[in-house]
């Protein structure tokens, strides 16, 4: 006999909540998610009245599940917000062409205006021709710097005053896990999403999924019938954020509430009142929010259109200091940089396209790249 819903007592339990154990059936475990939902975004003080909000839009589980319920709580509970849908078009053939054409089938569906905004148009590269140039290792970390700018200048260009991101409970957990093995102090609480909207980029940033957990998300799109994309990036298996996720499932396995423990850990962590942390500043090349002379993602194309790919990864600043010092690199120091290889033929240049077009209208706006759009 199957068991009761401990929450009506009536109708008989669809599911164990991964987040609680409690059996609830599909009712009161809808009404359970989107109230759970409504609380974290009243608690964290995370939007005012009048305010557009763009939502990350990767056609993806979660930020499916946040674009139906920011709008579904918008309604029910007034909060007053203009809502968007944002997406970054990478240029990874295939596997963006698919989540692309899923969140177009949101847009159809609910009405939201939807904006995107790609590599090509702002960076004048895609992530293919990235992946051509560095090989199989770090690509997630051009594309996590490329993507961060590229929400926060569509947002800017959309007149956005938050984004809200789909991030997860998992996300955050795997996130303080990841910068804690790194040792990386300075994004271990900004990880964690704590607070009012905030983050280090041009625009503040929000997490409301930040306490639900990745099973309950893909049960409440099971329920609510929700068209999403759900296969993984071509580049993700080389990420190390794999490896910190494997980790994360194991210890899930054994104590379930490590996934909400991390994260509340990456919320209470206290650093020495002594401790040196970076200013803030803007870059000297394209304006945008950095604590160094350049921005990273400027770092980054500064090596792509050099030739030399990992000029912006990993400790290269005496190489980058001998570079803008003019000074000449040695064929070895060349070769570390990813150079290639005397006498290999030049990649043949791809198509950028016209800036400040896609397949959404932009009107007379003009995107601009990196290099020029003043912030």
């Amino acid at each position: 006999m199957p068991a009761t819903c401990s929450a009506c007592c009536a109708s008989p339990a669809a599911l164990r909540r991964p987040k609680t154990g409690h059996a609830l059936c599909r009712a009161c475990f809808l009404a359970a998610f989107e109230e759970e939902t409504h609380r974290a975004i009243v608690a964290g003080r995370l939007f005012r009245p009048g305010e557009t909000v763009a939502i990350g839009a990767s056609g993806g589980k979660d930020s499916t599940v946040l674009a139906h319920l920011l709008q579904l709580l918008d309604q029910r509970h007034g909060y007053g917000l203009r809502l968007l849908l944002l997406s970054v078009d990478e240029g990874i053939a295939g596997y963006r062409d698919a989540s692309l054409a899923a969140v177009r089938r949101h847009h159809r569906r609910s009405g939201l205006p939807l904006h995107v905004v790609s590599y090509r148009q702002l960076y004048g590269w895609s992530m293919d021709r990235i992946a051509r140039h560095l090989g199989p290792r770090n690509n997630c970390t051009f594309c996590g710097v490329f993507r961060r700018q590229a929400l926060d200048r569509g947002a800017l260009l959309m007149g956005a005053d938050k984004i809200a991101t789909g991030h997860n409970a998992d996300d955050v957990a795997e996130t303080v896990l990841m910068n804690f093995l790194r040792g990386d102090v300075g994004r271990l609480r900004r990880g964690a999403g704590v607070g009012p909207a905030g983050g280090e980029g041009a625009v503040p940033r929000c997490k409301p999924l930040r306490h639900a957990y990745e099973k309950e998300i893909v049960l409440y799109a099971y329920f609510q019938g929700l068209d999403y994309f759900s296969t993984e990036c071509v580049y993700a298996p080389q990420a190390y954020r794999g490896y910190a996720r494997a980790l994360l499932k194991d210890l899930e396995a054994v104590r379930p509430s490590a996934v909400a423990d991390l994260g509340h850990s990456g919320e209470r962590l206290l650093l020495r009142s002594d401790l040196r942390m970076p200013s803030r500043g803007t870059c000297q090349r394209c304006g945008y929010v950095a604590s160094q002379t350049l921005c990273k993602a400027c770092v980054l194309l500064e090596g792509l259109d050099r030739g030399l790919p990992k000029l912006g990864i990993g400790k290269h600043r005496r190489l980058r200091d001998k570079l803008r010092d003019g000074q000449p690199l040695t064929q070895e120091e060349l070769r570390h940089l990813g150079a290639p290889a005397e006498g290999e033929p030049p990649e043949e240049q791809e198509p950028q396209g016209e800036l400040g077009t896609d397949k959404e209208p932009w009107g007379r706006r003009e995107l601009r790249g990196p290099r020029d759009l003043n912030f």
